[in-house]
């Protein structure tokens, strides 16, 4: 009996000393949050978008609203990638705005995008250098600046932070701004650092720029990865998509939205999850002053060299809608870029019409806004079939809202989204005619595509086969070339117009239209079938 009593006192010490071994966040429920925005581009004052009056965004009020959340429960705050690049107020000082903003809000850390390599390697060293907060970028070789990860502790749960940026990056920005850097399969990076932080992290979040398509792909191959905050697609997800055992967010974009997203963990585990985008609406929100002053020091320094007026706009220019369908914005731009360089046809990528502008007085911020991008126009002579290659490649990724699809001017087209990549352009114009796929026609772009940017790797191959050939940071030289003003960007031709115009009404003119053929008939959504499509 009294070897029983004493055996059963060890057990009762063992026991109480296994319980007190066992770590605190092992124990308990932990409540943890995530804010998080993506692809900011330094939108940080609110404005109105097309199709509405009331202004939308703002950072300092986004601000506000994080700070609120904060005190709520212990709280990370993320930023997704491309936040320094894309508005004047960022770009007149390369990004610089932004940094101080992002280093007064107390962000935890930031993966880099793609266009945190606009300015060049050494001005996102200089930004890198100023930020309070870690820049991440597991997949990047050749910035010793960026960090793979960081391990950040919260009431005793360790959390582990990997970032990487699309592998797409060499060919989504200038491919002078990224000579000499490595871009590695983001998620063998992600499966290499999740090996290595799941012994001694509790929760591994990785913070994404390879866009909402992307980051599923990525949940589904790599085991291990507790939440995906991601970004790049400026996807709105009103809610997570859980994906196995792994949780995914988006902030849509522009500073419009905050995404929040509260677990609960026990023992190591995520058991619950709550997501929410709380949209930024100034009327009904208070400002984070000492925020506000940073931006209305900027503000003011961009409206004194940017707020001047150049024009009027007679109809609202949409420059929202321009990576999947004709916009009057993408016309305006491209007719004056066809008629600067004398080109029978001119061809932009989406992407690189990044806001619309509104109806009323057109200020010089508005087309540096629209058109942020230090591009000049290029034109060569193509022949028939590459031009309907380069508009296959548009099209190729329509789905997915990507920055190629492209605005058009001197030609026409119609493509059905339902054919395969590389089958979907059904019809040509040019001059009212079907387009000869053996004629050369002179079409003008800007020194973006024309360098193989966002893939239009047939305009690069073109112009290698003439004598002549180079591609410098400062020119593009060939003898296919016909125009090329490198001193001249794209956006002070548009301004130009703009001034010698005064009065700007562009309009939608069925340039491009999408059609959904069967056995060679041809039917546009909303109206009858013909064997050839009537445009």
């Amino acid at each position: 009996m009294f070897r029983m009593k004493n055996a059963l006192i060890m057990l009762i010490v063992c026991m109480s000393l296994f319980v007190l071994s066992v770590p605190q966040a092992y124990c308990q429920f932990k409540e943890l949050r995530v804010l998080h925005i993506n692809d900011f581009h330094g939108f940080a004052e609110g404005r109105k978008t097309i199709g509405s009056d009331e202004v939308r965004g703002g950072i300092s009020c986004l601000a506000w609203l994080a700070d609120n959340l904060r005190k709520e429960k212990p709280t990370l705050l993320l930023a997704a990638g491309d936040m320094i690049q894309g508005n004047s107020f960022a770009n007149l000082f390369k990004g610089k705005p932004v940094i101080e903003i992002m280093n007064a809000m107390g962000f935890d850390a930031m993966c880099v995008g793609n266009h945190e390599f606009d300015f060049g390697q050494d001005v996102l060293r200089e930004r890198i250098n100023e930020a309070a907060f870690p820049v991440l970028g597991a997949n990047v070789k050749g910035i010793p600046e960026l960090k793979p990860y960081i391990i950040k502790e919260l009431e005793g749960l360790k959390i582990a932070i990997i970032g990487v940026v699309t592998d797409d990056t060499p060919i989504v920005t200038h491919p002078g701004n990224v000579k000499g850097l490595t871009f590695l399969s983001p998620a063998a990076a992600v499966e290499e650092y999740v090996e290595e932080l799941r012994g001694s992290a509790n929760i591994i979040i990785v913070l994404s720029h390879l866009g909402y398509n992307a980051d599923m792909l990525l949940a589904s191959r790599v085991k291990g990865i507790d939440i995906i905050v991601g970004g790049h697609s400026h996807t709105r997800t009103i809610q997570h998509m859980l994906i196995g055992n792994t949780v995914l967010v988006h902030a849509w974009e522009h500073g419009m939205a905050l995404g929040v997203l509260d677990v609960v963990v026990k023992a190591g585990k995520i058991i619950e999850v709550k997501s929410r985008l709380e949209e930024i609406v100034p009327s009904r929100m208070k400002k984070r002053e000492d925020v506000a002053q940073i931006v209305d020091r900027y503000a003011q320094q961009v409206d004194a060299l940017m707020g001047r007026t150049i024009g009027e706009a007679l109809v609202d220019l949409d420059g929202e809608n321009v990576r999947t369908r004709e916009t009057n914005l993408g016309n305006l731009i491209t007719d004056i870029m066809r008629q600067q360089s004398n080109s029978r046809i001119a061809l932009i990528n989406g992407g690189g019409i990044r806001t619309s502008i509104g109806k009323g007085p057109i200020t010089l911020n508005d087309v540096y806004s629209a058109l942020p991008f230090d591009n000049y126009i290029v034109a060569m002579k193509l022949t028939g079939r590459e031009i309907k290659e380069a508009l296959e490649h548009g099209v190729s990724g329509i789905e997915q809202k990507e920055g190629r699809f492209l605005q058009v001017s001197g030609l026409s087209f119609t493509y059905d989204p339902g054919m395969p990549q590389g089958l979907r352009v059904v019809d040509v114009f040019v001059d009212n005619a079907k387009m000869d796929i053996n004629a050369t026609y002179t079409v003008c772009t800007n020194d973006f595509l024309t360098a193989g940017g966002d893939g239009y790797r047939m305009f690069r191959e073109a112009l290698k086969e003439s004598h002549n050939f180079s591609i410098t940071a400062d020119t593009i030289r060939s003898d296919k070339v016909t125009y090329n003003d490198s001193g001249r960007s794209l956006k002070d031709a548009v301004v130009d117009y703009i001034k010698e115009k005064k009065n700007i009404d562009a309009a939608v003119e069925g340039r491009i239209k999408e059609v959904r053929c069967n056995e060679g008939v041809c039917k546009q959504p909303g109206k009858s079938p013909s064997s050839r499509y009537d445009r």
